[in-house]
């Protein structure tokens, strides 16, 4: 009756070690430690970047604990904070020479202290929130000036596009500063330009004048426009970055507004600070131009000579010239999607994107008219741009097309990843970093986490006093709740925070609600007279349907908290929806198996130890029973 097969306890104990190994990095804590990446994607993170870093710690008689090389970063680890500070400024002497064109990206970090053989498995601690670790709280600058002349240069080339398609001829397009100067040749063209300005870009004023034979017309963005303007580009920046930290997977972060042109950005319980601080910090945009095929172009960039009036000079990856013309076809601001893959004819990594319909519509013209002529798509980043690539036109291009070069696999990840994320409408740049430590204290994380163990062991010695043996089963089921939320918190990576520690205390209580139902109802059986076998096995079946439905209002209303809840809310939704689970198989499953396999092989059982036992007599008294 009351026996579990063979293969159910299999499953208990296969549970139990899959928690106990993801729950153990949880108690090695966590070290101080520096990490260095490339902020370049022409720099690599290899095996003499190490050596590198090893004599330099070696000449400043620094010995880190341990140093290691992987997934494109190099990491070193430290027994104190000070020693941890001390590294970070002798490494960043040593590889970063000018900070104003830095090769590499070096942050401060924390390192499990976690045995390599638990790492191996992919067991890493649970993250801690602001409120109890820290994190990386980052402070950046929006260039509210690099906004309006972005803007300015696509009203000039908008200007140029519908001048031209409403046959003005004669005139001269430019930007100077914030401010789009046209010149023409009759008065004609000067009326009929202000015209097309008044009624189709509104958000522009202008002023006219006369010099000699030439009218001259500037047009400059309205203030009004200019603060729209600003205020549109900081919202987007911070829609923006909200997309990029999604891409890194980072847990209950804090974006909001600082003043009038900075935003902060808070990244709770974040272990790649250097890969968050380079994503954050890299202005990465996507531009496609024509490149300067004219004779004057090509001499430029085939033997150095002077830039043509309307173009450019940049370098592609390999460091080779490339003059392209100022004006820019698309942006990524037309970009809906970006997807890094491989090119099924070369086997090399690219990124497939996709345009909005005006994207496609300009492609789809310039294509036309620029046949075997070559396209440019270039990358800006920190205001510096770089030649992806610059292949032929070769066919009608469209919505979807792909960028493709000499790139790696993590190149074209990181690239898709930060297109896809989104173009920012101003650039920025970071001018306060910080890795900060709990804001309630040490005092207050020692308090929360003992403010659990002794309700856990309260509940402990309570339930082993009133239910004596069957209280011993219940409060090691509860223990195994714990472990289970623990390890389960660990495999999805989850930010701990003091409302998640809150949840904690919250699901013990659930757990033994469960635990305290099953126990009255084997106490209600003996109380009618079934046999102990009979009644443990009623008082366990019995206590099923409530112990269900409890559990699933509870967790209804733990969904709500998750699905409209927001910051702390749904941090202690999450840990409280997976308490519940926990607790179901733990104070049922895992109880039950304990039971069983106590009693279960007793065939002639008369006792149980579950506590005292009032049974009522035929003649009115009462009958005590243990």
């Amino acid at each position: 009756m009351n026996r579990y097969p063979v293969w159910k306890y299999a499953i208990i104990v296969i549970v139990l070690l899959v928690g106990l190994i993801y729950a153990l990095p949880n108690f090695f804590g966590e070290a101080p430690a520096v990490q260095v990446s490339a902020a370049k994607t022409t720099v690599k993170v290899d095996a003499t970047t190490q050596t590198r870093v090893e004599e330099a710690l070696k000449a400043a008689s620094l010995t880190p604990d341990l140093v290691t090389l992987d997934a494109g970063s190099l990491r070193a680890r430290f027994t104190t904070p000070d020693d941890q500070l001390k590294a970070r400024d002798v490494i960043q002497r040593a590889l970063v020479p000018d900070a104003s064109d830095p090769p590499y990206t070096v942050a401060l970090n924390l390192l499990s202290r976690s045995p390599s053989w638990l790492t191996s498995l992919h067991a890493f601690p649970m993250y801690l929130g602001l409120d109890l670790r820290g994190g990386v709280d980052f402070l950046l600058q929006v260039d509210m000036k690099g906004a309006i002349d972005k803007k300015a240069e696509s009203f000039a080339s908008d200007l140029r596009t519908t001048f031209r398609d409403k046959s003005i001829r004669g005139t001269q397009v430019s930007r100077n500063g914030q401010t789009v100067e046209v010149s023409f040749r009759d008065a004609a063209s000067l009326e009929a330009a202000k015209r097309i300005i008044q009624d189709q870009f509104t958000d522009l004023s202008t002023t006219d004048s006369q010099d000699g034979s030439n009218w001259r017309l500037v047009a400059s963005i309205k203030p009004e426009a200019a603060r729209r303007l600003q205020d549109a580009a900081l919202k987007q920046n911070i829609t923006t970055l909200h997309n990029r930290i999604n891409e890194l997977g980072v847990a209950e972060p804090v974006i909001q507004q600082q003043g009038l042109d900075r935003i902060v950005v808070q990244l709770p319980g974040v272990q790649d600070t250097a890969k968050a601080k380079e994503i954050l910090g890299r202005t990465a945009t996507l531009e496609m131009r024509m490149v300067d095929e004219s004779a004057e172009g090509r001499s430029a960039e085939l033997s150095g000579g002077p830039v043509p009036f309307g173009s450019e000079k940049f370098l592609d990856r390999q460091g080779r010239p490339v003059i392209v013309k100022k004006q820019v076809l698309v942006t990524g601001e037309n970009l809906t999607d970006a997807q890094p893959g491989f090119d099924q004819q070369s086997n090399q990594p690219k990124v497939d994107l996709t345009m909005d319909a005006k994207g496609g519509r300009i492609m789809r013209d310039v294509s036309r008219e620029n046949y075997k002529k070559r396209m440019a798509m270039l990358i800006f980043e920190k205001g510096k741009g770089e030649v992806l690539t610059a292949p032929s036109i070769n066919g009608e291009l469209g919505n979807r097309f792909q960028v493709s070069g000499s790139m790696t696999v993590a190149e074209a990840s990181d690239l898709a990843l930060l297109l896809r994320a989104g173009s920012l409408a101003a650039p920025m740049e970071i001018i306060q970093e910080r890795t900060i430590g709990p804001s309630l204290g040490a005092d207050n994380i020692e308090k929360g986490f003992k403010s659990v163990m002794y309700g856990f062991l309260a509940i402990m010695v309570f339930m082993c006093a009133y239910y004596a043996l069957f209280g011993l089963f219940s409060s090691i089921a509860l223990a195994v709740n714990l472990m289970l939320l623990v390890a389960i918190l660990s495999m999805l990576q989850a930010t701990l925070t003091l409302p998640g520690i809150a949840a904690m205390a919250l699901a013990i209580g659930v757990a033994i609600d469960s635990n305290v139902l099953i126990n009255e109802r084997v106490r209600e059986e003996l109380r009618n007279g079934a046999s102990p076998q009979a009644a443990i096995h009623a008082g366990y079946e019995r206590a099923w349907g409530t112990i269900l439905d409890s559990n699933v209002t509870t967790l209804i209303a733990g969904i709500a908290l998750l699905a409209f809840g927001s910051g702390p809310v749904r941090g202690f939704a999450v840990v409280h929806c997976i308490g519940i689970v926990t607790s179901m198989f733990s104070a049922v499953f895992f109880s039950r198996g304990l039971v069983n396999f106590w009693y279960g092989q007793k065939k002639k059982l008369k006792t149980v130890s579950i506590g005292t036992v009032w049974r009522p007599a035929t003649d009115g008294s009462a009958v005590v029973t243990k």
